[in-house]
């Protein structure tokens, strides 16, 4: 994929600062995970505001969480963020619009393009929307999940065009602050390209694979482990939500998955031809097979490393520490607390669940420094401690995921 210019924080000058402050008034429409979310921050900021959802429990459900208020507001709100499906932005920006109901407006699809087509073609005011998406989420859907430091440190992008307003981009930089976000700029086309490689093809592959588990006997589900967990985790959200996405992308999303499919016909015969094989082929086919997995999971490895580390920076070497919890309250909030007095931070966490007993391991990414020192003062403690795994262990018993 081409790589894409984009800018971070205040478009003129670079940075990312806070614009100066003026939101009082919002409207959120749609009272999900993502709107309820915003609500919920913006309303500790001190900002009005109004709720309102095609299903009013959804809004109640908000305005009991503190979100804001599904009174109406009796005139022009200063934004109105419209968080809806893709499929239906254009309809409820029309009518959003039409009502005169803010002064901006912004949304929060993961989809840009069309978005934007579909409501130019419905005869929108251009020049008081501007696309909105922040880059966080979670696996579970509705008012329920959300949470008012989902944006905090999180990228959010914007897609302004030549017909958007300065009073209008000024706004949705506001509310992007007032989340604790960052903006980050690019046009619509290639914030879907974007979003089909690190979004929504890599959901779809996610559901892929959980649906192999639909109807897999009970005694292989108990084989499951933390790798199957973690590739299908974002599987869990709203299909109908998944469906309207990918099928807004449609064509960004099926150009990557042309690609993949290549990869995949290509190991594919190259195991076939292993599995198929005579004696008498059969070392020929292995390493032909061989060549190309190295290949494959050598470029997926690449790739891998590539990844951001914390806050955006190059991921930096960490190991991990591994401790046994048992399953009880204040357990892991304890072993946090130690390793805390240890002088010593976690960068990241994983809970791995034993099968038949009452507990778990922990396991905690630590800089390589810290990973020397802290099993030892873990277990004076009485934990159950242990460091990095070697590398003869990954290569002998490591592999079980």
């Amino acid at each position: 994929m081409a790589a894409t210019n984009l800018a971070i924080g205040n478009a003129q000058d670079g940075s990312t600062s806070s614009p100066p402050a003026g939101l009082t008034t919002v409207l959120v429409i749609g009272a999900g995970l993502i709107g309820t979310s915003v609500a919920l921050a913006i309303s500790r900021q001190g900002v009005k505001v109004h709720l309102r959802d095609t299903d009013p429990s959804a809004a109640l459900t908000a305005q009991a969480l503190g979100a804001g208020t599904v009174e109406q507001p009796r005139g022009p709100v200063d934004l109105a963020v419209v968080a809806v499906p893709p499929a239906q932005m254009a309809t409820e920006l029309a009518a959003a619009q039409a009502a005169g109901a803010a002064r901006a407006y912004t949304d929060v699809s993961s989809v840009k393009e069309a978005v934007e087509q579909a409501s130019s073609d419905a005869g929108c005011d251009m020049s008081s929307y501007l696309g909105g998406h922040p880059m966080a989420g979670r696996e579970r859907s509705g008012p329920w999940a959300a949470k008012p430091g989902l944006f905090e440190g999180r990228p959010w992008i914007i897609t302004p065009t030549r017909a958007t307003s300065a009073v209008t981009e000024r706004s949705v930089r506001e509310l992007i602050a007032l989340c604790g976000a960052v903006p980050v700029v690019m046009a619509a086309d290639a914030h879907d390209r974007a979003m089909a490689l690190v979004s929504h093809t890599p959901h779809l592959i996610s559901a892929l694979t959980a649906a192999r588990l639909e109807h897999l006997g009970q005694t292989e589900m108990m084989l499951v482990g933390q790798g199957l967990q973690d590739v299908v985790r974002i599987s869990g959200g709203d299909p109908r939500l998944w469906a309207d996405i990918l099928v807004s992308n449609a064509g960004a999303v099926a150009g990557v998955l042309g690609e993949i499919a290549l990869d995949l016909q290509r190991v594919t015969s190259a195991l076939l031809a292993v599995a198929s094989s005579c004696p008498s082929m059969l070392a020929q086919a292995w390493e032909e097979a061989t060549v190309s997995l190295l290949d494959i999971l050598g470029r997926g490895r690449a790739g891998h490393d590539r990844l951001p580390g914390k806050h955006g920076s190059p991921r930096q070497p960490f190991a991990e520490v591994h401790v046994v919890v048992g399953d009880n309250s204040g357990a892991l909030a304890r072993l946090l607390a130690d390793v805390s007095a240890a002088g010593v931070n976690v960068e990241d966490i994983v809970l791995d669940h034993a099968m038949g007993t009452p507990s778990g391991t922990v396991s905690l990414q630590v800089s390589s420094a810290a990973s020397a020192t802290l099993p030892e003062a873990l277990q004076a403690l009485g934990w159950e401690a242990y460091g990095p795994l070697t590398e003869l262990h990954r290569r002998n018993g490591g592999h079980h995921q």
